[in-house]
This record gives structure tokens, C-alpha cells and sequence, in this order.
């Protein structure tokens, strides 16, 4: 399977969270780089002939993984990448002193080394992480992940080391700009002369693909000219010239001859914002090479122009460069200012392009990129300055450039025509007037757009909505034409405002429902359906010679173009809106597709810490796409179960609520989740069902106690035996009844009284064979201890209810209202677990068809679930959402319009006077009086 973007950052993250505590974070990428290379290259030439490069025995990523949990692991590393190199021409490249991976220093010592090395390892050891299918010629990946790292790293090491790095959307403008396109032989070069990492000559580099020019660079620090060679070859370019050393006091001169600069065709720079120490080891004034001749010298404690000439002096008579320089160059004074009159006289400065602020890592500074070109220099009569300061996006703590950003900057700088607020084709003439002087500061000639919202101060007094403020919105009427007029109106005596002609809760739905609105959706809708009509059989006939990147530039060049003509809707959003889904999402699919095909490629990974496997899923195929599709009747089972569960458990946490929160029936009852709950509903309403039978009991036996005094009151004659018997036999039944329900309501002592449940069948046959004395004694206990265990006393009749409370509401809940709560809630409760047990069932049905679902795709039709329900599906999305953005923004500015103006200053007076003769009044009423 093809290296995922994501695994390999995840990957990355790992390996640097493995180093960290041992070194700085800059050096973090030193070691990880290292590791990747090894495995890159393990991956890709391992065992083949016409491999670029060679993979010794003993030299390649399996034998690091042998090396894992070994004493000398950091030796051993060491060893196979000394091997590597050895072979391949390397060192000093793959095996430098900032990757040494037996550094006790860095790495620790003993068995933290080992443990932490072995971790290292293996995070790279990771099936994901198989380079086997990589195209590295069509991707950037080490360029990728070296700004990966440095984006995580730059500004928390707290190093100056992240200014030397580019980011890649800044590589990408420079590469366009630069003119590489237009290149025609192999024998053209193109050079960096601080390449840094590679990544920005490789970018600009491939501008110029089919066409491989030569490629020159030098970097000056040893770690990143080694990564910098690593990258080279990861891209096929390993004839790459790249020097180590410092370019402006020993600039590489190749094969140039004697006191002179090797002649390129394009050149491409990054240099250190305003380094200090540029003169050490030069002495510009006695510069061999000529570097400052005819321009003048930089200021001693500032080598931004030091670089520019050296660029400059290094491109042929036709040569064009681009050079990241700090805005300050466009305006500082003194040296500086001589030296950009000079560029300005000889024509070589081309072009101006401002770029935001905070976008390089390790400054803040807003930068600016200088176009060099010395073809027909000498008959230049302006410079083109653009001012794209305002596009880009948060990213973190840093700024970052959209694509968007990118298209809209090379396009314009490409028509070379004027834009308001964005760019201008300035004469030399106005830059040497007087008043402007050869400052090159951008404001100065590109006016930047209003930032602040002006309030009119006669609505404010009077109320209305201004003129201007509507016709602000022209791009809006030009599309819906009487739109304007359905939402507002003219005021009839105060021309140039308007009023509301709807309530503020009605702007948005009367934009919606109107005819022209309907219109151009429509038009949005049929617009992109014509891009889809080319699009959709770009996507399937993917193959393996499909070159993915290629494919993106036809798809979003096509979408741009189709949706350039449709007015209001902006077309660099909707080409956002698809290469914000490529970086998530479709790069990933469409490398999988033309590495192994149009197969889903379903599995189960591996969960837990048993590692056992888990459900069926597919990185092609989202579970849900395939469910939405194929087994749509059993996911609706689902959502009905679900639903089913959600009002049982609203039903549950109802009666919850009413019956067992403070001063409910059931507030007594002790849970903490809804089983136990359950567990103590059910046992409270066992005990209130045995009470409740307990009194049943108690008043029948009450009845017969009540009839036996009564018929003892008329025959007062002493019981015979025999009757005795027959008394005990009539009352045994109900005693025995309520020492079951309740033997510890007696109490006597006497064989009644301390008998049990399990001993009542015992006291029965005693009594029945008792002596009469025994029997006696029964009776006597029923006629007097009785009477007081029972309740009874001679004014109340046995069957005579409690009293009523005289305040019913404060009375106690009774038993069967306490029954009847529970009753209520057990059943809730029980619904729910029934619920969740159809639930559960329902799911399990699902997820047992899908993984067969997944086996049973044909390649046809993955391709219909990708091309036509994944990805155009999603984009489609896209594009209505980017249509209700514009409908939504018109509609807040309307209410906020509306809102801002509603209350003019005489109604807000009158207000204040109210208020204030109602404080006034009060304050009288209380005694006082306020002035």
C-alpha cells in the first residue's frame, strides 16, 4: 500500500517524542531524517540492479531492526549507516556528528539508550510505513517532512535555524515567478546560494519537468547541506552540484574562470534575514568577484542587499532570480537607499511582491519576495508591485498561504495588470520623483483596501440606511438585480438612505425564496456540473501511469477556469474548497488508486492492548459510504433502534427527575449509574409489596381478634380444651401469615414471638399437640399482648382507617403513591435496557454484512463509490456551502445595517428622558430629589 501523508507525519511525530528530553528540538530532525533515508532507500532499492542506489549487507533498515534491544544498538546503528554511506558516496552526508546514535549526551546511557533507540526503530518498523510503491519523483516526500518538523519544531527550540527554511508555499510562488517554465534545454542550471534543505530549488527545479535543468547550490551549515544532499537523491536529481560552505565569503565557483561567478539562468534564494556577520572573511570593497560594483556596498550590520548582488552578479545577461528578502529593504535609508536606486536605474528589479507577516519560521517580520530579471533590463520603465499581505490563513502560530493565495499571486503577476488594492504596474518615473525618492515601500504606490467600517453620522442622528453602504454591496445587485428592492426602500423625504422594507428575522429567508436567488443557484449548480462533465472521466481511467499531481493541476485548473466566468461567486474559493480536500483526502485516495488499483483494500485493524481485531474498515471506502450504499435497510434498523433508545431514555431520565431529586417520592434511593438504579427501584418496591401484605395480613387478623372478643363478650364461659384447639387452628393460619410477612413485629418471648419464617411450620404442630396451659397461653397473648402489638385499643374498631391530614400537601407520600412511582420508573428503566439490547442487536446485524460487503466490491464498483458518491459528492458539498457563505454574509450585513441604524439619536434622547423622569419619580417618592 502507498505511504500515506498522514502515517508518515504520525510517524514522525512518534520518532520525535522518543528523542525528546535528550536534545535540543532542532536536532530532533537530524536523527529522524537519517532513519527515513535509511528506510526510504532500504524500501525502494533493496536487492534490485538497476537500483539508483546500492544497499550493502549490512547496511540497510533490516539491519537495524536486528539491532533492536542490543547492548551496542547505538554502535550498531552508527556501523549500518556508515555502510550505506560507504557505498554510496556518502559520507559526511548520512553519517554526520549531528546523527550520532551512540551519543550518551543526547541519547542517554545503558538501558535508556537501548530502550529508546529500539523504540526509535520500530516506530519506522510499522507496516504503514512501506516505501516499496513510493514515487518519490512525483512527490516531495523528505521536503515534506523536513517542513513537517520544522513547522513542530522551529519556534519551540527558539533557534534562529528556522528563518534558513522556506516554507513550501513560498517555494511554490518563487518556482512560478522565477520563470523555470519557460526553460527549453538541460543544459540551463538553475542554482540556490543558500539551498538550505533543497526543498526550494527542487520545487522550482520541477517547473521546468519534462526539461531536467542542471541543478547548483551551496548551504553553509553541515547538517542541512547533508539533508539537503539526502533530498537530492530521494528525487533523482543526484547529480545535483551542492557545496558546503559560506557563499559570500567563498561562493562555489564551479567551472567558472578565475575572480569570476559561475553564470546560471535561474536562481532562486532564501538567505538569513539581516545577518550581522556578512563581511566576516570578505572584504567588500576589495570583492574579487565584483559583487558590489556599481551598486555599493551593504551596511556592515546588515547583508540583505549582500545577497541580492551576489545573485544578481550570478545570473547570465538574461537571467531571471527571485530572492525572500525583509521589507525593510524597500525602504530603509543610507546605503541601502543607494543601492536601490541603482537597481531601480539598471532596471534589473522586475517586480515587488509583499507577503504577510509571520510566515517564515524563527521571524515575524513580513517578508517580501524581489524579482530579478536582466532580460531587456535596460528599456524597463516600471516595476510591477503587488500587495498580497491579506491572503493567507492561520496555521497554528504561524501564517500560511492558501492555494488560493498562490493561484491569485502567479496570475496576476502573470497578466502583469493592474488590480485595486492588489497590484500596479508603477513608472519609474513616479518611484524617482522627489516625493517618493526610490522608496520601494508598497503602500506607498498599492493603496490598500479601507480596514475600518465608516459609520454615517447622519443615520446615526436621523436613522435610515446610507446609499453608500448598499452600493457596497453592488456585486451582490448585479446578480440579483430587484433583490435590492424587495429588501429596501427609499425614504421619502431624505434621498441618498433607505429603510427595511422587511423584519430583520425575514432578510435571510426572503433572500433564499427569491426568484433571482433560485436562479443563480441553479446557475451555480448546472456550472458545476459542466466541470464534473470533464472531471469525472479524468478520474476513472486513473491508472498506473497516472502522474497524480498532473492530474490535480487539470482538475483545479479546469475547475477555476469553469467557474472564473460566474459572477459574485469567487473561483479562487471554490479552487480552495478542492485543494483544501485534496491535502485531506483525495492526494491520499488517488496515490492508492494508481499504486494498487480501484480496490477498496477493506480490513480489521488491530485494537486494544490484546490487539485483537476490530471492525471491518477501508481507507478508500469510508464505512459509511459503503453502509449509505449497500446496506441502507440495516442502518435504518439502526437509526430506529437509536431512536427508539433516545426517547426510552428520555422517559427514564423524566421520571428520574421527578421522582428521586431533592423532596421526590424516591429521593432516598442510593445509585450511581442506571443499573444500580434499576437494582434499587426493585428492591424498594419488593419491600413496600411485602409491607403492603403485611397490613393485609395485620387487618385480617385485626377482624378475627375484633369477632373473638365479641363472642367471648356474650359467652363469657372459660374455652374448653377442645375449644382452645379449635381457636388456636382458626387463628393459626393468620398468625403464621404475619410472623411470615413480619417476625420481628411481635417481640413477646413466648413461642410466637421468637419463632421465624423457616420455624413456622414447627410452631403449628407444637401448638396443635401443645398442653392446654400451652394453649392457654396462646390465647391470652392474642386477647392482651395482641391487642397493643397490633394497634388495637378499645376506641378504635379494628377496620377504622387513619385520620385523615388536615393540610394534604404536607402529608408523607403514601405507600401507593410510592409504588405507583416505582412501578413507573422500573418500567422506564426496563424499556431502556430493552432498548439498548434491540439496539445492540441491530448494530451487530450491520456490522456482521459488512466486512462480506467489502469483499464482494467489484473494481466497477469501488470506482462508482469513489469517483461518483466519495469525492464529487464531497466537492459538490463544497460548492453549495461556498454559496451560502456569499448568501449569509449578504444577509448579516443587512441585519447589521439595520441594527446599527434603528435607534437615531432624537429616539435615543427620548429614551434617556423617560428613564430619567422614572429615576426622577422614584427618587421623589423615597424623599429626595435629583437635579
Amino acid at each position: 500500500m502507498a505511504v500515506k501523508k498522514s502515517e508518515l507525519y504520525s510517524s514522525l511525530w512518534k520518532s520525535c517524542d522518543e528523542l525528546r528530553g535528550g536534545m535540543d528540538a532542532s536536532q530532533y530532525k537530524n536523527y529522524v531524517l537519517v532513519l527515513l533515508f535509511v528506510k526510504y532507500v532500504s524500501d525502494k532499492y533493496a536487492g534490485r540492479e538497476d537500483a539508483l542506489l546500492e544497499v550493502p549487507e549490512g547496511g540497510s533498515f533490516a539491519d537495524m531492526v536486528a539491532a533492536k534491544g542490543k547492548k551496542d544498538i547505538g554502535e550498531r546503528l552508527n556501523k549500518i549507516i556508515a555502510k550505506l554511506a560507504e557505498a554510496n558516496r556518502l559520507n559526511g552526508v548520512i553519517n554526520v556528528p549531528e546523527a550520532d546514535f551512540n551519543d550518551d549526551n543526547k541519547l542517554g546511557s545503558g538501558d535508556d539508550m537501548v530502550q529508546r533507540l529500539t523504540k526509535l526503530v520500530a516506530i519506522f518498523e510499522n507496516p504503514a510505513l512501506n516505501f516499496t510503491n513510493h514515487r518519490a519523483e512525483d512527490d516531495d516526500l523528505l521536503g515534506d517532512a523536513y517542513e513537517y518538523l520544522m513547522r513542530h519544531f522551529a519556534t519551540e527550540s527558539g533557534k534562529s535555524k528556522g528563518q534558513f527554511y522556506t516554507p513550501a508555499e513560498v517555494s511554490r510562488v518563487m518556482a512560478k515567478l522565477v520563470g523555470v517554465a519557460e526553460a527549453t534545454s538541460p543544459r540551463q542550471t538553475i542554482y540556490d546560494p543558500t539551498c538550505g534543505s533543497g526543498s526550494l530549488l527542487l520545487k522550482a527545479a520541477d517547473e521546468a519537468l519534462p526539461i531536467k535543468l542542471s541543478i547548483y547550490g551551496q548551504e553553509m551549515d553541515n547538517a542541512t547541506y547533508a539533508l539537503a544532499r539526502m533530498n537530492m537523491i530521494l528525487h533523482g536529481h543526484d547529480t545535483a552540484d551542492l557545496v558546503r560552505g559560506n557563499t559570500l565569503s567563498a561562493p562555489a565557483t564551479w567551472d567558472a574562470p578565475a575572480g569570476q561567478l559561475k553564470q546560471h539562468d535561474f536562481v532562486v534564494a532564501n538567505p538569513p534575514f539581516s545577518t550581522k556577520s556578512w563581511t566576516t572573511g570578505l572584504t567588500p570593497e576589495a570583492d574579487v568577484y565584483g559583487r558590489f560594483t556599481g551598486f555599493g556596498v551593504p551596511p556592515a550590520k546588515n547583508g540583505d542587499y549582500a545577497f541580492l548582488l551576489h545573485i544578481l552578479r550570478s545570473l547570465k545577461g538574461d537571467g531571471k532570480g527571485v530572492v525572500v528578502l525583509p521589507h525593510g529593504v524597500l525602504f530603509r535609508g543610507n546605503a541601502e537607499a543607494v543601492i536601490r536606486r541603482n537597481l531601480v536605474q539598471r532596471g534589473v528589479l522586475k517586480g515587488i511582491i509583499g507577503l504577510p507577516p509571520n510566515l517564515f519560521y524563527g521571524t515575524g517580520i513580513p517578508a517580501a519576495l524581489l524579482v530579478l530579471d536582466k532580460a531587456g533590463a535596460a528599456l524597463r520603465t516600471g516595476i510591477f508591485m503587488m500587495d498580497a499581505s491579506r491572503g493567507f490563513i492561520k496555521d497554528g502560530n504561524k501564517n500560511r498561504l492558501r492555494e488560493q493565495d498562490i493561484h491569485r499571486i502567479v496570475d496576476v503577476w502573470r497578466r502583469q495588470q493592474d488590480e485595486p488594492h492588489y497590484a500596479r504596474m508603477v513608472p519609474v518615473t513616479e518611484i524617482a520623483s522627489p516625493e517618493n525618492d526610490y522608496n520601494l515601500n508598497l503602500p506607498r504606490y498599492v493603496t490598500p483596501p479601507p480596514t475600518q467600517d465608516r459609520h454615517d453620522i447622519e443615520a446615526h442622528l436621523r436613522g435610515g440606511l446610507p446609499a453608500a453602504d448598499l452600493d457596497a454591496l453592488s456585486a451582490y445587485w448585479d446578480v440579483y438585480p430587484t433583490l435590492r428592492g424587495e429588501l429596501v426602500q427609499p425614504q421619502a423625504d431624505r434621498p441618498g438612505y433607505y429603510q427595511l422594507r422587511v423584519a430583520a428575522e425575514d432578510i435571510r429567508p426572503t433572500i433564499y425564496e427569491h426568484a433571482e436567488f433560485r436562479a443563480f443557484s441553479r446557475r451555480v449548480e448546472e456550472t458545476f456540473a459542466e466541470w464534473v462533465a470533464r472531471a469525472e472521466p479524468l478520474l476513472r481511467s486513473m491508472g498506473p501511469d497516472t502522474k497524480p499531481k498532473q492530474l490535480l493541476h487539470t482538475l483545479s485548473e479546469e475547475l477555476l477556469a469553469t467557474f472564473g466566468p460566474v459572477h459574485l461567486l469567487d473561483g479562487y474559493d471554490v479552487y480552495q474548497r478542492l485543494m483544501n480536500y485534496w491535502a485531506a483526502t483525495l492526494q491520499d485516495d488517488v496515490y492508492q488508486v494508481v499504486a494498487e488499483g480501484w480496490d477498496a483494500k477493506p480490513y480489521q485493524p488491530l485494537v486494544g492492548k490484546k490487539q485483537k481485531r476490530g471492525p471491518w474498515t477501508s481507507d478508500l471506502v469510508p464505512r459509511s459510504l459503503l453502509i449509505s450504499r449497500y446496506l441502507a435497510e440495516e442502518e435504518a434498523a439502526v437509526q430506529q433502534a437509536t431512536e427508539a433508545l433516545a426517547e426510552a431514555t428520555r422517559r427514564r431520565e423524566e421520571l428520574e427527575e421527578e421522582h428521586t431529586g431533592e423532596e421526590g417520592l424516591l429521593s432516598e434511593l442510593e445509585y450511581s449509574t442506571p443499573a444500580q438504579l434499576l437494582a434499587a427501584v426493585k428492591a424498594r418496591r419488593k419491600e413496600l409489596l411485602k409491607a403492603q401484605k403485611t397490613t393485609e395480613l395485620r387487618g385480617k387478623l385485626k377482624k378475627a381478634l375484633t369477632q373473638r372478643e365479641a363472642e367471648k363478650a356474650e359467652a363469657p364461659t372459660p374455652l374448653s380444651l377442645a375449644e382452645a384447639k379449635a381457636e388456636a387452628q382458626r387463628l393459626l393460619p393468620l398468625l403464621k401469615a404475619q410472623q411470615t410477612a413480619q417476625p420481628a413485629a411481635h417481640g413477646t418471648g413466648d413461642l410466637f414471638g421468637q419463632a421465624t419464617e423457616a420455624d413456622a411450620p414447627l410452631v403449628a404442630e407444637a401448638w396443635l399437640q401443645a398442653q392446654p396451659a400451652k394453649v392457654q397461653a396462646a390465647v391470652r397473648w392474642f386477647q392482651e399482648e395482641g391487642r397493643q402489638v397490633l394497634g388495637l385499643d378499645d376506641n378504635t374498631p379494628a377496620d377504622t382507617p387513619a385520620a385523615a391530614s388536615p393540610a394534604a400537601e404536607d402529608a408523607p407520600a403514601t405507600p401507593a403513591e410510592e409504588l405507583a412511582a416505582l412501578t413507573a420508573l422500573e418500567a422506564a428503566l426496563m424499556a431502556e435496557d430493552a432498548a439498548k439490547k434491540t439496539l445492540k442487536a441491530a448494530a451487530q446485524t450491520l456490522e456482521d454484512l459488512i466486512g462480506p460487503t467489502y469483499l464482494r466490491l467489484t473494481a466497477d464498483e469501488t470506482q462508482d463509490l469513489l469517483v461518483t458518491y466519495k469525492w464529487l459528492t464531497h466537492l459538490h458539498h463544497a460548492v453549495a456551502q461556498e454559496l451560502s457563505r456569499l448568501s449569509q454574509a449578504l444577509a448579516r450585513r443587512l441585519d447589521e445595517l439595520g441594527t446599527r441604524y434603528a435607534t437615531p439619536l432624537p429616539a435615543q434622547e427620548a429614551a434617556v428622558a423617560a428613564l430619567t423622569q422614572r429615576v426622577q419619580a422614584h427618587l421623589a417618592g423615597m424623599g429626595f430629589s435629583w437635579k
